[in-house]
């Protein structure tokens, strides 16, 4: 065995690969190519067990590895900075590992795992951070402490890109879990009914699997700021011994970045975007209205790519916020709080509150208020099922003007309320082929409700109120799961309305790019003569061969409606022989209906075409996901 390194020196590298700081290993500094998550723990788990002398010849023997390529260790090396006699460090209370895992749809969660590690790391504790779709969930049994934030995504279904890890965990499969610390962040929207249900989901199995609480589960509401914080902050007091020195450890971060690298602008500073173009796409006797807007992002310093969304944080009406008043017997000018802000209430209620959909929050807030055994009976599990159906059939303004209450003042109002927030749409349009500008298709929400025309928040605002010179505030949001592969794989982009909007964005990049790939489009929509939505731009694109092939459905040109699922079976033997060909499958539009049925259909494509059973169509497409082959978005 070699000699091992004179102590009171340190070994660099040539190539700056790693940095040894000995007498403790508490450091690694890592400027090469990043670690696998098993690599990184493999690292941690043998510094904590590594004296002075040992941690000293590794450096050494890596070092050789690294420059010889046989994983021999090289001659006693010694480095050319002298750091003097090694003391020995004092020893210190064993930290246990963490791992921080998150699902998210709109990047919260992401968020929120970031802001945990760098609490974590000021404790003492590196943590390891994950995405739930990048985390080998096997490794569950191994963890010590075990962290999660997970968003819910429709009626108390996990984000789509955890469903593998769901689906593990609640499996057969998943191990017994005794030994094991872990709490859970769930964010969710109190409008539907399964509040925060993959959250739940996952706090009771991972208890059923025998593993113990660090602290019981926190459902935050889409006002998630503060009791997200609170959570975070009494885990970090739970994790360890707080650190004496800023650590010496680069943050390694698993699989995708728990955040986007920030912009001046973002979610919480949003850029004031001006309106280029305001358009109805849809054409005559349309039983909708479709729009493309473009907006101006020049001098904001934003960018995104393909398959990104963009944020935005629409006003409220001012009709309604006109009927809301008069309904209060209030006027605008009083002065309210708003967390760290003061401004009239009729500003408030303008731009800084959710005033059309009334929440369980609000119903609950009324009833106190009212004291109404009506709004008292609609509280409570038990009133599930009424409370839904009650809520869906009154807004804001139908519980106020039914359940009055005298002499109410503004600041009292506005506890009940949730603050407004951005909506996300799919951005239509590439950086490369629109520089500093973005592009949206947005579907206008109308309705009627208790006999009065009710909009959109959002879509109504930009329908009625974003003329061109207008500004919007606005942010970029990444959406690493929904991502363009190489130029030369096939793609197969399946979607039905607005969901189309990021198609044309994947082949604007690939026409600038002159991307060799091939392109297959499945789109539907009511009918061909008013909903083609950019019907001449994929006439072009189909011949300059950038999309290599088009399959529309319109479902309200025939008796018996069709659906891009039926066309989708209708081409079952080419799409087969593109998926055996490598072909990444995208789905984007409505995840109710939308997306279980193209998941069906591509089911019984793989089945029949592969002559595999159900169980093998199954897995088939596990595998799609897995290896990021087969991307959804859904709203």
């Amino acid at each position: 065995m070699p000699e091992p390194l004179e102590r009171g020196w340190i070994f660099r590298p040539a190539e700056g690969i790693a940095r040894a700081y000995f007498g403790t290993m508490t450091a690694l500094d890592f400027s090469g190519p990043g670690l696998s998550e098993e690599q990184w723990r493999q690292v941690k788990t043998l510094a904590t067990s590594l004296g002075s002398e040992q941690a000293v010849w590794l450096s050494g023997y890596f070092a050789g590895f690294a420059e010889g390529g046989r994983g021999i260790a090289v001659e006693a090396l010694r480095g050319s900075v002298p750091l003097g006699p090694v003391v020995a460090a004092p020893t210190t209370p064993s930290v246990r590992t963490l791992t921080i895992l998150y699902g998210s749809e709109t990047g919260n969660s992401a968020a929120l795992a970031k802001a945990l590690a760098e609490a974590a790391r000021a404790k003492g504790v590196e943590p390891i951070v994950a995405d739930m779709a990048d985390y080998k969930p096997r490794r569950l049994k191994d963890e010590q402490d075990l962290l999660i934030i997970t968003s819910t995504h429709g009626e108390g279904e996990p984000p789509l890109s955890a469903a593998g890890f769901f689906e593990f965990v609640e499996g057969r499969k998943a191990p017994r879990l005794e030994g094991v610390r872990y709490s859970i962040l769930a964010l969710g929207d109190s409008t539907y009914e399964f509040f925060c249900g993959a959250g739940k989901r996952l706090d009771d199995r991972l208890a059923e699997l025998g593993a113990t609480r660090i602290r019981d589960r926190v459902d935050c509401d889409i006002d998630y700021e503060d009791p997200s914080a609170d959570w975070i902050s009494s885990i970090a007091e739970k994790l360890g011994p707080a650190a004496a020195t800023p650590s010496l450890a680069s943050s390694i971060v698993v699989g995708h970045p728990a955040a986007p690298v920030a912009a001046a602008f973002d979610k919480r500073n949003p850029f004031l975007a001006p309106v280029i173009d305001n358009l109805v796409l849809t054409g005559r006797g349309s039983s909708k209205e479709t729009r493309h807007v473009e907006l101006s992002l020049e001098g904001s310093g934003l960018s995104f790519e393909p398959g990104d969304a963009l944020g935005l944080t629409p006003r409220n009406d001012p009709v309604l916020v006109e009927t809301l008043l008069q309904a209060l017997n209030l006027g605008p000018d009083a002065n309210v709080s708003v967390k760290d802000r003061t401004l009239p209430f009729g500003d408030a209620l303008a731009e800084a509150f959710e005033i059309t959909a009334a929440t369980p929050r609000f119903l609950d807030h009324w009833a106190e208020l009212t004291k109404s055994n009506e709004l008292e009976s609609l509280r409570g599990e038990d009133a599930r099922e009424a409370r839904v159906a009650f809520l869906g059939a009154n807004h804001v303004i139908d519980i106020v003007r039914r359940f009055p209450v005298a002499g109410i003042d503004a600041q009292t109002f506005l506890a009940g309320l949730r603050p407004l927030q951005p909506r996300l749409y799919s951005i239509a349009s590439s950086a490369a082929a629109a520089p500093d500008e973005v592009h949206l298709t947005v579907s206008t929400v109308r309705y009627d409700l208790n006999g009065e025309p009710r909009s959109g928040v959002a879509s109504g605002h930009l329908a009625a109120r974003a003329e061109p010179d207008s500004t919007l505030p606005v942010y970029v949001q990444a959406n690493p799961h929904f991502r363009l592969p190489d130029d030369d794989k096939p793609i197969i982009m399946i979607g039905a309305g607005t969901g189309v909007a990021p198609y044309r964005a994947f082949l604007q990049e690939r026409e600038m790019r002159g991307a060799g790939g091939k392109a297959w489009l499945f789109f539907g929509e009511r009918n061909f003569d008013s909903d083609f939505l950019y019907q001449t731009e994929w006439q072009d694109f189909l011949k300059e061969d950038v999309l290599s092939r088009m399959n529309v459905a319109f479902s309200r040109d025939r008796a018996e409606k069709i659906y891009v699922q039926h066309r989708l079976l209708e081409e079952a033997r080419d799409v087969y022989a593109w998926l055996e060909d490598g072909a990444h499958i995208y789905v984007c539009g409505d995840g109710a209906k939308l997306a279980p049925d193209v998941h069906a259909a591509l089911a019984t494509v793989v089945r029949e075409q592969g002559r595999l059973g159900e169980d093998g169509a199954g897995e088939y497409l596990s595998a799609m996901q897995a290896d990021h082959r087969y991307q959804i978005d859904v709203y």
